[in-house]
């Protein structure tokens, strides 16, 4: 986007400006993955923690489970598509940052393969979480081995 209007305006002279060479680097392209990766590690992981913390808030204010849960349900709801509209922006401004560098437009594979990616590390840490530290048994009904 930027390119387009320094190139369209010839009063811009020649050396361009800074976004503008950011964008030409692989450093912004970097920068940008490292915020995607960033922001879908906090919809996997730090929603659901936020929610909960926010849930309990409530319950310990009013002593009403409804109310906690009604609370934690607006807030995953809002936070979900706060952080989705986030991450399409991300992604869209990898793609300019791609097509700056004179490289084929990547759609939204980049995205895609950071929020599987990120949802995989999100569930192993679930699971070592609920495993080793949480206190629970790996084998369910109290059946010991």
């Amino acid at each position: 986007m930027l390119s387009a209007v320094t190139a369209s305006n010839p009063s811009a002279g020649d050396s361009p400006r800074a976004e503008v060479r950011l964008l030409r680097t692989g450093t912004g392209a970097a920068l940008v993955l490292l915020i995607m990766v960033i922001g879908s590690l906090g919809l996997w992981i730090g929603t659901p923690l936020g929610m909960l913390w926010l849930g309990s808030k409530i319950q310990g204010a009013t002593s009403s489970l409804g109310a906690a849960v009604g609370g934690m349900a607006v807030g995953v709801v809002c936070s979900i598509l706060l952080l989705a509209w986030v991450l399409g922006k991300l992604s869209n401004a990898y793609r300019a940052i791609s097509l700056s560098r004179g490289r084929q437009d990547p759609g939204h594979v980049v995205l895609e393969a950071v929020l599987v990616v990120s949802a995989g590390v999100a569930a192993v840490v679930f699971v070592i979480w609920f495993l080793l530290f949480a206190g629970a048994s790996p084998v369910p009904l109290g059946i010991s081995l």
